[in-house]
Formats: C-alpha cells, sequence, structure tokens
C-alpha cells in the first residue's frame, strides 16, 4: 500500500504494483499534509501537515500528538524507536520520548530543543511571503549515526546536531539555504533539493558539490535515490511563477556516482516531479499534477492520479509505502 500526503490529506493508494486500476481514498482530511513517513524502527505511519503532527497504527485511524507548534513540516524517529522528533513553523525542533509499546498521544510529552534557536544564522532565516519566519523542512537520522540528527530549513539552510539535538552546527558552507528536502543516501552522504540547485555531500555537509552545473532548471522540490541513480525533476521557476506556464520548462534528471545530472524522458514531460518512494522494488513518482508514474529499469508507465491542488500553485504531493 502506498499513502501520499497533499494539500488537502493523506491518500490512501491500492493497486499501484498490480495490473489495473488502482484506488484512491482520503484517509485523514488535515491541510497541507507536508511529510507522510514510516519509519523502520516503529510500528505505524506519521503525517506532519498544517494543522499539526498526525500518527496511525494502521493507516486509517488518526491521532493528533499534540506537538506544541501547530505546523508540523517535519517527522523523524531514532533508530533506536525510543525518540521522535518534530520540525515546526516557526522553525524549532521537538523531542519526545516514545513508549515501549505503542504510541498514544497522551503519553508523548515534549520538549523544545533550545540548541536550535541558539544557531548564529538564526536571525537571518525567513523572507517576508513565509511572514519573515524560516521554516523545518526536513529532519533527517542514519542508524549508522543515531545521534547525528540533520535538519533542514527554507530558508535557513542545513544544521546538524551529534549529540541527538541538544547542541547544533551549521553546515551551509556551499548549499543554498532555501532547502526544500534532503534525502539520505548512507551515513554522512546527504543529496539536498533547494530552489536554487541540488547538492550532495559525503561528510554529513561539510562540504558540498553541486550537481546541477550544467543545466538551466534551478528549482527543486525533492531528490531520491534509486538503485544507485539520482532522481530529481526540475523547472526554471518556482510554483508561483506558475508552473502551468512555458517559462517552467520541467525536466527529470539522473545523476549516478556523484555526476552532473542527465537529462531523461518520461510520458508526463511537463510535470514536476515532487514526490519519490519506492515500492515493492519499483520507483514510485507523483508530480505537481497528480499524476503517477513508475519504473523498474528504463521504462516509465503512468498509472493513475491523486487528486488535484485548486488552491496551490505546485501541489507538494510526497509519497511513503506502509505494510498492510
Amino acid at each position: 500500500m502506498l499513502l501520499a500526503g497533499a494539500d488537502k490529506g493523506v491518500y490512501r493508494v491500492s493497486g499501484v504494483t498490480d495490473p489495473g486500476d488502482i484506488t484512491v481514498r482520503k484517509v485523514l482530511d488535515a491541510p497541507r499534509a507536508e511529510r507522510v513517513r514510516h519509519f523502520d524502527a516503529v510500528d505505524g505511519v506519521f503525517a506532519a501537515t498544517e494543522t499539526g503532527l498526525y500518527y496511525s497504527a494502521n493507516g486509517r485511524d488518526w491521532a493528533d500528538l499534540h506537538v506544541p507548534e501547530d505546523t508540523v513540516w517535519a517527522v523523524t524517529i531514532a533508530p533506536s524507536g525510543d525518540r521522535i522528533y518534530a520540525g515546526t513553523v516557526p522553525a524549532k525542533v521537538y523531542v519526545s520520548s516514545l513508549p515501549a509499546e505503542g504510541i498514544a498521544a497522551e503519553e508523548l510529552e515534549w520538549r523544545e530543543l533550545d540548541g536550535f534557536r541558539q544557531l548564529p544564522s538564526r536571525d537571518e532565516w525567513g523572507v517576508p511571503r513565509h511572514n519573515n519566519q524560516g521554516r523545518v523542512r526536513d529532519l533527517c537520522i542514519h542508524p549508522a549515526s543515531p545521534n547525528r540528527l540533520i535538519a533542514g530549513v527554507e530558508p535557513g539552510g542545513v544544521h546538524v546536531s551529534t549529540d541527538g539535538g541538544e547542541t547544533w552546527t551549521e553546515r551551509n558552507d556551499g548549499v543554498h539555504d532555501d532547502i526544500h528536502s534532503l534525502h539520505v543516501v548512507a551515513d554522512g552522504e546527504l543529496l539536498a533539493a533547494t530552489g536554487v540547485g541540488l547538492y550532495r555531500t559525503t561528510d554529513a555537509g561539510r562540504l558540498w558539490t553541486r550537481l546541477d552545473d550544467h543545466v538551466k532548471q534551478r528549482y527543486f522540490r525533492t531528490v531520491y535515490q534509486y538503485e544507485g541513480v539520482v532522481y530529481a525533476s526540475a523547472a526554471n521557476v518556482p510554483p508561483s511563477a506558475q508552473w502551468e506556464t512555458p517559462d517552467a520548462d520541467p525536466e527529470l534528471f539522473t545523476s549516478q556516482h556523484g555526476t552532473s545530472l542527465e537529462q531523461i524522458d518520461v510520458p508526463c514531460a511537463d510535470e514536476v516531479v515532487v514526490g519519490w518512494t519506492t515500492l515493492d522494488e519499483m520507483l514510485i513518482g507523483a508530480t505537481h499534477r497528480g499524476t503517477l508514474l513508475k519504473t523498474h529499469g528504463e521504462t516509465w508507465e503512468i498509472i493513475g492520479e491523486l487528486p488535484s491542488s485548486e488552491t496551490i500553485p505546485g501541489c507538494y504531493y510526497n509519497l511513503t509505502p506502509f505494510p498492510q
């Protein structure tokens, strides 16, 4: 089963890897589900939305986990399964212990990680169109470094903690600060999709390499690695400048072994892929119009559609597999 977050909530998508039509059904009515995530360390699935962080044990019934801030756009779990982290708007990071058996909202005790407020560049985060507030857009942990928490802020850059979020270091040298999403490839190896470029680091952000030097598209929403190949879609302009116009000129790119991007052809060439995941060894993508794509190898196929956005120019779909 696949779960998709969109601007109107979370949808359950069945039949993705089977022949025939897929079925799409809304399972959570919450505005702008920015991150829908399943983690191996705990049962269930989490949805970070404009109205809070929600949890479901079965993908159908949801409970608000009552993070102190209303808007939660990032969530991750410690590899041990004993801690949960939430990134919010305005840009704060919260942590709570998780019970050994089952997750109940009333048992969570959220604590703000004050060290995140002490980052030197914090006063520079935010732009007028975001009410001059930075927004935590992603949180990541790799199992090999369970105490290293990585946060991506829009705009505000990449920041790393090596003690579970108590103290933080800025890792912004060489990466644009308009972070849209982070993708963990390996321990210390990250990909960053930003409003101005696509970047890669192999040392947890101490040094970044830009991958999009030889393409004209610069606006990246998300990035993903599948079977050793990096996939990323980009446009010439942000969605607020109307991805439906010829000025957008979106393309889908791949990169292998840290090399520069190469353009590839897909069935919906005029759409920006804004969400990726892997399901049953297939790469699944969702475009800004809600088109669902899949591939296993070099052949791409349109398999269905998600409900399209009527309010956000360039709906930000995100995907996660969920065991049935």
